[in-house]
């Protein structure tokens, strides 16, 4: 995924310098090429740091924290769709009624933690 934006980055990059020298010419067009590498490379590491890093499987449901051990989300596991032991998707209830998904695939989880994710979602799914 990093190689990916990284390419994107240098994709837009290159969009914005094309589209603004043939409007402006060469010269003016490289301030605002460069100000918006910065821009996105700025938001890729913003968003690269807002990424979740730890998992904490409680009874009823998931703590998500960041880098230096704070509890960013809560939530409860409200149900799950589970693929051949190779895709859990859980629905996710949060404060307020809010809810969201969040996507596992098997090899990004030790097999115990997949296995009991997949039996805590459907636990609440009432299956």
């Amino acid at each position: 995924m990093r190689a990916a934006l990284g390419a994107f980055i240098l994709t837009a990059t290159w969009a914005v310098y094309a589209c603004a020298a043939s409007h402006l010419g060469a010269a003016k067009a490289v301030p605002l090429t460069l100000a918006v590498c910065v821009l996105l490379m700025f938001r890729a590491i913003k968003h690269e740091r807002a990424q979740p890093v730890v998992l904490k499987i409680g009874r009823e449901g998931l703590s998500v924290g960041d880098r230096i051990g704070r509890v960013s989300a809560q939530r409860r596991i409200a149900g799950c769709a589970h693929w051949s032991d190779c895709l859990l998707v859980l629905a996710l209830a949060g404060e307020r009624g809010r809810e969201s998904t969040l996507l596992l695939t098997a090899d990004t989880l030790p097999r115990p933690v997949f296995r009991k994710l997949a039996v805590l979602g459907r636990r609440a799914a009432g299956a």
